[in-house]
């Protein structure tokens, strides 16, 4: 490990934040792949290294996002959050993550604490209180949170973008970027309109980002967080809206300034906060002091550390934003390190709430009660680290079957077994570390153990996890293969003498297992260790000893199952429930939009426009000449016009409604005189007109014969 990248050891204590989950829908695995599991694996690592360390999480519980569930529930935010805390929560509590606190954003602690990070850096004239036009239901009659505008994304073509975010290409966006912008309550295009808002400058903090990450952390972070960070800081940072037109969140604490009314905190202020308002709800609990975790320390040897781990959907959040406001605050620690995880994908696609497409912790946890640990080596061993990785039923059969089963539980069983039976359950007392007859195989098992061991604490330190893994099983084989080499079972009778050796050195290796698996499997490690009659209460320091079984004067106890195979009928069952649940989900939405189509056959028409204003549209008659794919555009097709005598390039979404062959020769209607824009490295020049039949599918708006091609639609 390089000297210049600092570990648990360089600090006084470690404040581990896990991302807040929004509290509008359940976990499923890719949450838990995500931040959860590496974050509960890196604090119980901490734990059994006695350092000083608090894992703080809790429920994200404002924002449009919560509104919006509330409104299409057609029950209130708080009835909303109540619902969905209580079951992330338990779901966290069933699984095992181990939080020191769990707490909720709509508390009145966590209020008070935005509210006076808000009032800290308005005293200090770092916001910039502007007027600008935002979107804006007519309809409804409010503005417009980012979450509350939809449309479709300009980098990807996601046609149910959100104003804030992308979630199928993870682009974060502004509501004016988004491509046909809609109202999420009342599919009417919003308008813009004035309003007042306090901004965060980020501009201002170039300089110092360029500093602190460009400069210092590119060794340190992730390649894919320091790539993001590096992208954004040099495309230009804009400053930001830290507030927000909403009626739920924490409100804007400017009770005598013009404009304030009505104002919440935006969510990305409000939510990082929550991690301080956690803390302190913490030490208010246990009689502790949370400054100690969070602010600048007058030593700096007493400093803390700030880990925040998430996914790579939230880094521009916690490693740009959030700083920044910590920077600008002044007292604050900044965050050490931000090891983001990828997406984690399910059975060959990406996993959906919306259309059912998931694993749900709760479900799993009720299926298989037995089996978290299972889960745990799994979602780790395929963590999604460095790039997206994929869950499968079959590879969760295979990890189980092949590595839990045959290679872990196979060795500590049979090393169990041999000892209860050859010597009554007392291990045999050899010093290892001065036996001079060991066999150059032993001396290399021996010495494996400590390399293991020493492989894994580096592993842990960097937050290579699945790798930290991948080195404990390598010991376990290592154990295995030392067992099937050496088969003890044959010398019992001719060689016992020798058979001490190879049991001792087996037990001492298994040993040594229960100690590197407690980080990832606590209740496989627990099981270990009471076979073995160990303390449960094992340190990491321990881990390398080779005189482990001297504490219980070498007696253990019988050998218990670790793991169960996973039978093909158990895979079958749960592709069966997903497939089945998604086919009730589509069936639903399709239900919805028929339902739709019936009771509001036309869509509601837009704002009146003037006569002028149609004069301007030039829509004329093209013919298709050619289409094609677009690499890397699952929707887009590019579309060759010809217009008269000339032919124009026109990309578009229609690639999931007509195949390229089926619709060369046809007359279309064709927007000529749109400004072009570029898609997919394609500039598309204009727009072909299409409409939506009853059963959803696009159809194209054609003459009712043929005609010349640039005839203009009057």
């Amino acid at each position: 490990m390089s000297p210049s990248i600092k570990t648990s050891k360089d600090f006084k204590r470690t404040t581990v934040t896990a991302a807040l989950p929004y509290a509008n829908g359940g976990l499923h695995i890719g949450h838990i792949a995500g931040a959860y599991l590496p974050a509960d694996t890196y604090v119980r690592y901490l734990r059994m290294k006695n350092h000083d360390v608090i894992f703080v999480c809790g429920s994200d519980e404002h924002g449009a996002a919560i509104t919006l569930r509330a409104k299409k529930e057609g029950i209130t935010p708080k009835e909303i959050i109540d619902k969905y805390d209580t079951l992330i929560k338990n779901s966290f509590a069933d699984f095992g993550i181990d939080f020191d606190i769990y707490h909720r954003t709509s508390s009145e602690l966590h209020k008070e604490t935005a509210q006076d990070f808000f009032t800290s850096l308005y005293e200090k004239d770092i916001f910039s209180k502007q007027t600008n036009e935002q979107f804006y239901d007519e309809k409804f009659e409010q503005f417009l949170a980012d979450r509350y505008i939809i449309g479709t994304c300009p980098n990807c073509q996601n046609d149910n973008a959100f104003g804030d975010q992308c979630e199928k290409c993870g682009s974060t966006l502004s509501p004016t970027e988004l491509i046909n912008p809609k109202s999420a309550l009342s599919g009417q295009k919003p308008v813009l309109k004035s309003t007042s808002h306090w901004f965060l400058p980020l501009q201002n903090y170039e300089k110092w980002l360029r500093e602190w990450i460009l400069d210092s952390k590119k060794d340190e972070w992730r390649a894919g967080v320091y790539g993001q960070c590096k992208s954004w800081i040099e495309q230009g940072l804009h400053e930001r809206s830290m507030t927000r037109d909403l009626d739920w969140g924490v409100p804007v604490p400017l009770s005598k300034e013009e404009g304030a009314e009505g104002k919440v905190l935006y969510v990305w202020l409000d939510a990082p906060i929550g991690y301080v308002s956690a803390t302190k709800q913490w030490a208010k609990n246990t009689n502790n002091d949370w400054k100690k975790y969070w602010l600048k320390q007058e030593n700096e040897a007493d400093d803390s550390r700030l880990i925040h781990f998430i996914g790579k959907d939230n880094i521009v959040f916690h490693c740009l934003i959030f700083p920044i406001i910590l920077k600008a605050h002044g007292d604050y620690i900044l965050p050490e390190n931000v090891p983001a995880n990828n997406f984690l994908n399910l059975e060959g696609d990406k996993i959906s709430t919306s259309r059912e497409w998931a694993v749900w912790l709760n479900e799993y946890v009720k299926e298989f009660p037995t089996k978290k640990d299972e889960l745990r080596y799994v979602l780790t061993s395929i963590a999604p680290e460095t790039k997206d990785s994929e869950f499968t039923w079959a590879i969760f059969q295979s990890r189980i079957n092949n590595e839990l089963v045959d290679t872990l539980g196979n060795f500590v069983n049979r090393t169990v077994v041999l000892i209860n039976k050859y010597y009554k359950g007392e291990v045999p007392n050899i010093n290892l570390s001065t036996a001079k007859d060991l066999t150059d195989f032993d001396k290399e098992v021996l010495e494996g153990i400590k390399i293991q061991t020493e492989k894994v604490s580096q592993n842990l330190e960097k937050f290579n996890f699945r790798d930290g893994l991948f080195e404990v099983m390598e010991l376990a084989r290592l154990g295995n293969k030392y067992l099937a080499t050496t088969e003890p079972w044959k010398l019992q009778k001719t060689e016992p003498q020798r058979v001490e050796q190879i049991m001792k050195i087996s037990a001492e290796l298994t040993a040594n297992l229960a100690i590197l698996m407690r980080p990832f499997l606590p209740t496989t490690s627990d099981k270990i260790a009471n076979m073995l009659n160990l303390e449960n209460d094992l340190k990491w320091d321990l881990a390398g000893n080779l005189d482990l079984l001297e504490s219980n004067n070498g007696k253990i106890n019988k050998a218990t199952l670790l793991f169960e195979k996973i039978e093909d009928e158990l895979v079958e069952s749960q592709i069966k429930k997903l497939d089945d649940n998604k086919a009730r989900k589509l069936k639903e939405i399709k239900e919805q939009k028929e339902e739709n189509a019936q009771t509001n056959p036309i869509a509601e028409i837009q704002s009146e426009i003037q006569f002028e204003d149609f004069s301007k549209i030039d829509i004329r008659v093209a013919t298709i000449k050619n289409a094609e794919p677009i690499k890397k555009a699952d929707k887009l097709l590019k579309i060759t016009l010809e217009v008269g005598e000339q032919e124009v390039t026109v990309a578009s979404g229609i690639a999931e409604h007509f195949s390229p062959e089926e619709i060369i020769g046809k007359q279309v209607c064709w927007l000529a005189n749109l400004a072009p824009r570029k898609m997919r490295g394609v500039v598309s020049q204009g727009m072909i007109l299409l409409a939506e039949n009853e059963k959803g599918k696009l159809v194209f708006v054609s003459p009712e014969k043929m005609v010349n091609t640039g005839a203009q639609v009057k």
